[in-house]
């Protein structure tokens, strides 16, 4: 199934394909018919390009947990560790987790190869689409970002991991415009860092200090509002990766996913309260080859 997810991928005039994302959604029925025992296929909510955001529910612990790849459409690597790990699991399911996997979360990116969503409001960024006490941008311009966050507040998520391309490192909060990067919680977001970098030796640090500010984003957002222990996976050397560089960011990727699912607590975290002060003139940096 790895060359077959692989494949998906590689395809003639990407830039100009209408519907990438169908081949996608098959291959997530294909995984849920070949592990009916242990997945089933499930809808996020619509798209403001029409089409329905699909994902696989894997397992049926306790805990419901959460992998969230392409907020991106330009990011396709990303798509492609959600769909290796969508694959590992089902076929051996996480201890006491249920685990939601949502590989295309921005469709019409996607299919376009765009970082960018089109939505009703114009063209934004669906990674800083997100409420947040430092955020300046929406929130939810994008219907797919409302209805991750409404999935997320209805099924109680736990913990979550968002996969982003490319800057290699595991990040945790705080990422937005402050000096006040810390939470009560940085010896614990450390270790789960590390346990999900053990494969794929990604440096592992603060969002901000080790990559740059940036508000309005998912992993900010589920830890400020909920307490959810969210890790960013920033995976890879490019955009654009080839075959061969796809295949090892899923190999060295899935398993510090399944790693940092099974060990992140059981709970969500209780002090999750942005206490800082905001502070626009910190520098921000998008890479947006």
């Amino acid at each position: 199934m790895l060359e077959t997810i692989l494949s998906l991928f590689f395809f003639a005039s990407a830039p100009t394909a209408t519907d990438n994302y169908t081949a996608i959604t098959d291959t997530l029925t294909q995984i849920a018919s070949r592990y009916p025992q242990n997945s089933r296929v499930f809808q996020l909510g619509m798209s403001d390009s029409g089409k329905p955001i699909l994902g696989l529910q894997v397992g049926s612990g306790g805990v419901p947990v959460l992998i969230v790849g392409t907020h991106h459409g330009n990011e396709y690597g990303s798509t492609a560790v959600a769909m290796g790990a969508a694959e590992a699991f089902a076929a051996d399911p996480l201890k006491n987790r249920t685990v939601f996997i949502v590989p295309v979360l921005n469709v019409s990116g996607y299919n376009s190869r765009s970082r960018f969503e089109r939505t009703s409001r114009g063209s934004i960024d669906p990674n800083r689409d997100y409420p947040g006490p430092c955020a300046t941008e929406g929130p939810f311009y994008s219907k797919a970002t409302k209805a991750l966050a409404d999935f997320v507040a209805v099924q109680g998520i736990v913990s979550s991991a968002t996969l982003h391309t490319y800057s290699p490192a595991v990040l945790y909060p705080w990422g937005l415009s402050t000096r006040d990067i810390s939470t009560a919680y940085d010896s614990l977001f450390i270790n789960l860092a590390k346990s999900a970098a053990v494969e794929s030796r990604y440096d592992v640090g603060n969002s901000k200090a080790l990559l740059y500010a940036a508000d309005g984003t998912f992993e900010d957002y589920a830890f400020w509002k909920h307490g959810v222990w969210s890790l960013l996976f920033e995976m890879g050397f490019s955009h654009s990766p080839n075959q061969n560089a796809v295949k090892e960011m899923i190999q060295v990727n899935v398993p510090g996913l399944r790693r940092f699912l099974e060990t992140a607590p059981d709970t969500r975290a209780s002090d999750h309260e942005f206490r800082g002060v905001c502070d626009m003139s910190q520098p921000k940096r998008l890479r947006l080859e």
